[in-house]
């Protein structure tokens, strides 16, 4: 699940998510061929968020604020069957978001953006609708179901880190396993290690994290700004006491590492202690 709050480009991403009822449209060819699987994939998620969808593609003169089109075969990337494109003025709130899938790949892309559209940016390995090389696609797996919960839970809030996003999560996962004294144990030694590589990575130090060689589309100046994004997110953890006991020291290092960087949230949170 840490994986999910990675973006394509190797960057680390904050949750974004639906505050609003949805209205899908969809549009494009062969939509009634493919409109039954489709719409079994958003009822779906939104189902499990606990979000509103009313399909109003035969009411044109409603307003959508999520258009799903099913391209022709040849458009596209050949490497990019679906895409998904989130709309928000900022990094908190979904306000709108639209999907293209070729109608080839409608069958196995439409569970997998349903997911993206929820706001669930990351393409965790596992077994998940969001792998890259999913073993299923026809339906939601058990994780999807669990970070979906834990996306729109009552103690998530769009915004949030991904320091702050895991430990919900993490906690929504823990509640589904059998053994939660032993999943506890998993999860706390996860924080660490992970809370120690991105220390690293945000430094500039060591490899590259799997997460990021992962992501799919990572490139040099993706990784850089992650780093930056990174120690800004790592401030925030250490002002705020998650996953590490609060350290206002700590915070402002990684501030001013952030900012020395461009981070322009670093920048704000260093002026906001003067």
């Amino acid at each position: 699940m840490w994986e999910v709050l990675w973006h394509q480009s190797g960057t680390p991403t904050r949750v974004v998510r639906w505050e609003t009822d949805i209205h899908m449209r969809l549009s494009g060819v062969d939509v009634a061929q493919h409109r039954d699987i489709i719409l079994k994939a958003m009822s779906s998620v939104t189902q499990e968020a606990g979000v509103r969808l009313f399909d109003v593609t035969d009411r044109p003169e409603l307003p959508a604020n999520l258009t799903i089109e099913v391209t022709p075969n040849q458009a596209l990337e050949d490497n990019q069957p679906c895409v998904t494109v989130l709309n928000f003025r900022q990094e908190t709130r979904i306000e709108a978001a639209s999907v293209q899938m070729r109608s080839k790949d409608a069958w196995r892309c439409a569970h997998h953006e349903a997911m993206h559209v929820m706001g669930v940016r990351g393409h965790p390995a596992g077994h998940t609708v969001l792998s890259y090389f999913p073993t299923q696609v026809d339906a939601l797996t058990p994780l999807d179901r669990t970070m979906l919960r834990g996306w729109y839970s009552p103690r998530m809030r769009g915004g949030m880190t991904p320091f702050e996003a895991m430990a919900v999560l993490a906690d929504e996962w823990v509640a589904t396993r059998p053994d939660r004294a032993n999943a506890s144990l998993v999860r706390d030694r996860f924080f660490a290690s992970t809370f120690e590589q991105m220390q690293a990575f945000a430094a500039g130090q060591g490899d590259v994290p799997a997460v990021v060689r992962r992501s799919g589309k990572h490139t040099e100046d993706g990784i850089r700004w992650g780093r930056a994004e990174m120690g800004y997110f790592l401030g925030v953890a250490y002002l705020q006491g998650v996953s590490v006991p609060p350290d206002r020291t700590m915070a402002i290092q990684w501030f001013e590492r952030a900012a020395s960087a461009g981070n322009r949230r670093a920048q704000a949170q260093l002026g906001s202690f003067r």
